[in-house]
């Protein structure tokens, strides 16, 4: 009983770290906003994200190759992912009218593909960035 008290106490500090780390990406992105507002491309923001991640010491890669495995090959289709955080969180940035189910689609395959279990949807063209946020998660309880 005490090995399945222990896992579970491990899976719960990973959520927590998971969650701290959405936090401060969604912090970064509201600072980016803030100062930028809408009606930039998506290149600018992420440039600006980046910088803000820097700042708070976030380690990350940025357009991240993603192949499809595909029987016993690995594919490049093109797939890249805007942002790896951490080794932990994708982040897709959108500048963009207004989110779509497509865009949910996008990240929930990049998800999929790449074995990550959060994600973060960011539309930096909306006037409020919570309006133009999503969090979605892949197998993992919330």
């Amino acid at each position: 009983m005490a090995g399945v008290s222990a896992e579970v106490a491990v899976q719960e500090h990973a959520q927590r770290r998971v969650s701290d780390l959405t936090e401060q990406i969604i912090a970064s992105a509201i600072e980016v906003h803030r100062a930028l507002g809408p009606g930039l491309l998506e290149s600018a923001y992420e440039a600006c994200l980046v910088y803000e991640l820097t700042q708070r010491g976030l380690r990350f890669e940025r357009q991240v190759a993603l192949p499809v495995a595909y029987k016993d090959v690995r594919i490049d289709c093109g797939y890249r992912l805007d942002l790896l955080v951490e080794q932990r969180v994708i982040v897709e940035l959108k500048a963009v009218e207004r989110l779509d189910l497509i865009h949910d689609a996008q990240l929930l395959s990049y998800l999929k593909l790449s074995g990550f279990h959060v994600g973060l949807l960011i539309n930096f063209n909306v006037r409020l960035l919570k309006d133009g946020m999503r969090r979605l998660v892949l197998g993992l309880k919330e």
